[in-house]
């Protein structure tokens, strides 16, 4: 089968072609996994609409919300000002992606439409409560929660003719530290076997969790949130006790399996180990604002 290849100038006419070609478009930006796929013949399209540049897409900008455009690269995202203060683990995530080729050229719009189940970015966007803004001809602009757009591997709540514009955050408490961590051969240029991000809060105590979010990748059909791990955590003084508690809980609550990266068991053994670590890495960043003398800043 033949494929077609047109370039849309603005969004305008990106959503013009999407409304006309349906699910026989391919939506093609940095084209990292798009174009592996269309290779190996694990995806078909009959168009490849090409929307790179629509440069109104690839800016990180505040306004009511913190947003991220669908077309800002991984290398552009580890580098965002706008970002490091509240969002570090955002940042982090993004430089670990492949090597500096795709971070150089992979989007977060391709990265969250992929829908992997070990894409770094998904983890720490989902404790910094990420919604996702798609725009469509026919129904205009709709906004969904991160966690509710991913439905499993390679699927998502993206109807054929809607296109992933934005990404928007949540702002972010005082007294508050964020973490990514990730397993693999190496740091980078390899694909999870396990990864966390974690968004915690402590009281002027320095102990007791108010809020913790925390997000796995590669341990399941689809990066999500650890809710039963959270409730544990939440209201609970920080120590050795809890944390192991939390660590078991964790790794019952993953849906792990076996494949070439690793075995389930080896995920269920390492997750609770990095939740551990990220509760200390946070809760010591926390403590040491508060004794440069910053209060309640970041």
């Amino acid at each position: 089968m033949s494929t077609e290849f047109v370039s849309a100038g603005s969004l305008g006419e990106a959503l013009d072609w999407l409304a006309s070609l349906g699910s026989d478009a391919a939506v093609l930006a940095g084209g990292t996994d798009l174009m592996l796929q269309l290779r190996r013949d694990e995806q078909r399209a009959g168009t490849l609409l090409h929307i790179e540049r629509l440069r109104e897409l690839g800016e990180v900008r505040r306004s009511d919300a913190l947003a991220i455009g669908a077309l800002v690269t991984h290398r552009k995202l580890a580098r965002a000002p706008e970002l490091r203060p509240c969002h570090g683990a955002i940042c982090a995530a993004a430089a670990l992606v492949g090597g500096w080729q795709t971070q150089n050229v992979g989007t977060v719009g391709g990265n969250l439409c992929n829908a992997s189940p070990a894409a770094d970015l998904v983890p720490p966007l989902l404790v910094h409560g990420a919604r996702v803004g798609l725009e469509s001809r026919a129904r205009g602009r709709r906004e969904l929660a991160l966690a509710e757009f991913l439905l499993d591997r390679r699927r998502t709540r993206r109807e054929p003719d809607e296109l992933l514009t934005e990404v928007l955050l949540e702002p972010v408490a005082p007294r508050t530290a964020d973490t990514f961590m990730k397993v693999g051969r190496r740091s980078a240029m390899e694909v999870a076997i396990a990864s966390l991000a974690l968004r915690l809060t402590l009281a002027p105590d320095d102990a007791t969790i108010t809020a913790v979010r925390v997000a796995t990748g590669a341990v399941g059909p689809v990066a999500c949130r650890a809710v039963a791990t959270e409730a544990l955590l939440t209201g609970a003084r920080l120590g050795d006790a809890i944390a192991r508690a939390a660590a078991a809980q964790l790794s019952q609550e993953i849906r792990p399996i076996d494949d070439a990266r690793g075995s389930a068991s080896y995920r269920r053994a390492v997750i609770g180990r990095v939740l551990v670590q990220a509760l200390d890495d946070c809760a010591a960043r926390i403590r040491a604002r508060r004794q440069r003398g910053h209060g309640d800043d970041r």
